[in-house]
């Protein structure tokens, strides 16, 4: 039967090519409008890690009290963040920062050149399901002893080393010798969550080290340091201050932070009973879908234009609901017949719908088209780090043709209803 419909629709719709055409045209270029806009919506504000996004928490304590700036409130000072790692309430977490790395190849003729590091601890890797290409990450004897070991991107492994594995190979990062463990494979983490200071959709690291590594070393943060007074003098002064200059994640078994929060709350009024803080501490547990939302990293300037591509869609969808109006109804007699030869009100009412469901994959096709035509241009008008971002994927392209299909449908169910129910006997008079 429903192949039956479907051959019916296709020679409905060649009788009246123009007409066809136009609703077709309603339909792809409203939905490839509302698509485009959307696409830089779902690309801007997705979740980087949607199978542990429930179970990856952001902390944050409060250690200056009233009138903390907003915008320091996603980093820890290292007096809170290594009380956090020595407790270990967590499932895993880690403590991180980052670091500004110069690298000096092996070859005389290639000019030393810098690259974006990041100081974290092992269990930061299996947190934000880093993959690996060939290796490993540093073991925990490693990571006490602060041993000189990194983790290295696969871009900056193929250019050292281009003609074999880097694992177990050394590179020289600020004139010191570190032995690599491990070869990340091609991995960009977007929006970069575990730190948002640089910005939001920052390209991920290209070496890893220890954080224990990196505070022996000094290796002063490659990112945002805000402090309640004026800034420390010297590293130890560094460690000792109320300064805000670390980011601090936990996984934590289940997606209930409630054990958590109760521990970081025991742990500020702690605090409070030594003296440290002399006020009632506020804290924040998010997890990384949420973390998302409280950044507001999507611009209201896309919002809005979200919603005003949706409004475009719904101009269109009431232009092509006309046109299928005028088109059902020019066929008034031919139903009729139809009626009066035994068909049923249902099967006008599903040969109509049928109708508009080829007209809708046809629209949601050519809207498809016209969506990538459309993220081509806003990728060439956005910001740098948004572009990348905004892409035809699987779901865009889902999406699409299920939007489309659907908006035919819906403008048709009345047009389709109206044209089931026209007297057949009066029609057939009147012809």
């Amino acid at each position: 039967m429903l192949r039956y419909h479907a051959e019916l629709a296709l020679r409905a719709l060649r009788r009246n090519v123009l007409l066809t055409v136009l609703m077709i045209a309603a339909i792809a270029v409203g939905v490839g409008s509302a698509m485009s806009v959307l696409a830089v919506l779902r690309g801007l504000s997705s979740d980087p890690i949607p199978s542990k996004s429930q179970r990856l928490f952001g902390v944050w304590i409060d250690n200056w009290g009233p009138g903390s700036p907003p915008d320091s409130e996603n980093q820890l000072s290292y007096l809170d963040a290594i009380a956090l790692m020595r407790a270990h309430p967590g499932l895993r977490q880690t403590a991180m920062y980052g670091v500004a790395l110069y690298v000096t190849p092996a070859a005389v003729d290639v000019t030393p050149f810098s690259v974006a590091g990041r100081a974290v601890y092992a269990d930061f890797f299996k947190m934000f399901e880093a993959p690996f290409q060939t290796g490993a990450v540093w073991n925990i004897h490693e990571e006490e002893d602060k041993a000189n070991v990194v983790v290295v991107g696969a871009t900056l492994a193929a250019k050292l080393f281009p003609s074999g594995d880097a694992v177990g190979q050394t590179i020289v990062l600020n004139q010191h010798n570190y032995r690599i463990v491990g070869v990340l494979s091609r991995w960009n983490f977007q929006p970069r969550i575990y730190d948002l200071t640089p910005g939001y959709f920052q390209d991920t690291e290209d070496v890893f080290l220890p954080f224990p590594t990196a505070i022996d070393r000094k290796m002063n943060t490659y990112g945002s340091m805000l402090c309640p007074g004026p800034d420390p003098s010297g590293w130890t002064a560094i460690l000792n201050s109320e300064c805000r200059w670390l980011q601090f994640w936990t996984e934590l078994p289940t997606p209930m932070s409630a054990g958590y929060e109760g521990f970081l709350r025991g742990y500020a009024a702690e605090q409070e009973r030594l003296g440290r803080f002399h006020w009632s501490t506020r804290l924040r547990l998010l997890n990384s879908r949420d973390w998302v939302a409280a950044q507001k990293m999507v611009p209201d300037e896309i919002r809005l234009s979200t919603l005003v591509g949706f409004s475009f869609l719904l101009v269109c969808l009431v232009n092509a609901s006309g046109l299928m109006l005028a088109k059902f109804g020019g066929r008034i007699g031919e139903l009729s017949v139809r009626r009066a030869l035994g068909a049923s009100k249902m099967n006008i009412f599903a040969q109509c719908l049928a109708e508009a469901a080829v007209i809708g994959i046809a629209g949601g096709l050519l809207g498809l088209v016209l969506a990538s035509l459309g993220i081509v241009i806003e990728r060439g008008i956005l910001r740098e780090d948004y572009a990348p971002l905004v892409r035809v994927d699987t779901g865009v392209v889902l999406i699409t043709m299920g939007l489309a299909l659907l908006s035919a449908i819906c403008v048709g169910v009345y047009p389709a209803w109206g044209a089931s129910r026209a007297p057949p006997a009066w029609q057939l008079k009147a012809q």
